[in-house]
């Protein structure tokens, strides 16, 4: 029997917010997959493009960046950055061929623990209908 894809998934998450928002998932002993490895940000901003690509190039599955709601930013403006970047590199992503789904940025709060488990639960099953990153296959490392 052929063991079931399990999804690596990178997750740069906010300080302030989503980072919180996972702990509380945590603390409250909600249920979601173990696949995602969450990254520490400061803010959804500081997230750069050049992080996303090489996490898919050592061969990640799909790419999470969460951060605060618009307008709730710790640092005012930095989720309206981070959103700006992420169109970009979805748009970079749809250039080269790659499968944009494969990425995905959502808002989430400190006090949303609950939401962080229904992001993760509901992406990871839409990653293990995708497949594998097909570029895994192409990686020389």
């Amino acid at each position: 029997m052929k063991d079931e894809f399990k999804p690596r998934i990178i997750g740069f998450l906010c300080n302030w917010c989503s980072y919180a928002g996972a702990d509380l998932a945590g603390t409250s002993r909600l249920q979601y997959p173990p696949s995602l490895l969450p990254i520490r940000v400061m803010c959804s901003s500081r997230v750069d493009p050049l992080f996303v690509i090489s996490a898919f190039l050592r061969g990640a599955d799909a790419v999470l960046i969460a951060g605060c709601h618009p307008g709730d930013c710790h640092y005012q403006e930095g989720n309206y950055y981070a959103r700006r970047r992420f169109a970009c590199v979805r748009k970079v992503f749809e250039t080269l061929g790659m499968e944009s789904d494969r990425l995905r940025l959502s808002w989430i709060s400190a006090s949303e623990g609950p939401r962080f488990a229904n992001v993760i639960t509901e992406y990871t099953e839409k990653i293990k209908k995708m497949g594998p990153n097909p570029a895994k296959k192409n990686i020389f490392l």
